[in-house]
C-alpha cells in the first residue's frame, strides 16, 4: 500500500505558474505508474498526466499539453506537476493517483489504487 499526500495549491492570476508535488509513503515508489487527476466543481475528475514508473514515458491531456509538466523524483518518493500559463478553466481539486502497473500508461480512473486528498488551485482572470 501507498500513502500520497498532494501540496502545492493555491491562489494564482491567469498566465501565472505553480508547482505541485506529491509526497509518497509506504511500499517502493518506483514500482508504481503515478498520474494527475483534477476535478471542478460539478464536473467529472478528469485525467490530467501520468508519467511511468522510472519516468521514461509521459502523456498528458490535450488541455494541458504544452502548459503542464509531469515529473517524479523517485529518489525522494515524489511526483510532481509542474503548471505554467494557467487558465481560469484549469481551477479545480488536483489528485495524485497510483496505479501497480508501473510500467504502463493510463488515462482511466478506475486504473488507479492509490489517492490523495487532493490540492485546489484556483485561477482567477
Amino acid at each position: 500500500q501507498v500513502q500520497l499526500v498532494e501540496s502545492g495549491g493555491g491562489l494564482v492570476q491567469a498566465g501565472g505558474s505553480l508547482r505541485l508535488a506529491c509526497a509518497a509513503s509506504g511500499r517502493t515508489f518506483s514500482n508504481y505508474g503515478m498520474g494527475w487527476f483534477r476535478q471542478a466543481p460539478g464536473k467529472e475528475r478528469e485525467f490530467v498526466a501520468t508519467i511511468s514508473g522510472r519516468g521514461a514515458r509521459t502523456y498528458y491531456a490535450d488541455s494541458v499539453k504544452g502548459r503542464f509538466t509531469i515529473s517524479r523524483d523517485n529518489a525522494k518518493n515524489t511526483l510532481y506537476l509542474q503548471m505554467h500559463s494557467l487558465k481560469p478553466e484549469d481551477t479545480a481539486v488536483y489528485y495524485c493517483a497510483a496505479r501497480t502497473l508501473y510500467g504502463s500508461l493510463s488515462t482511466q480512473r478506475d486504473d488507479y489504487t492509490y489517492w490523495g486528498q487532493g490540492t485546489q488551485v484556483t485561477v482567477s482572470s
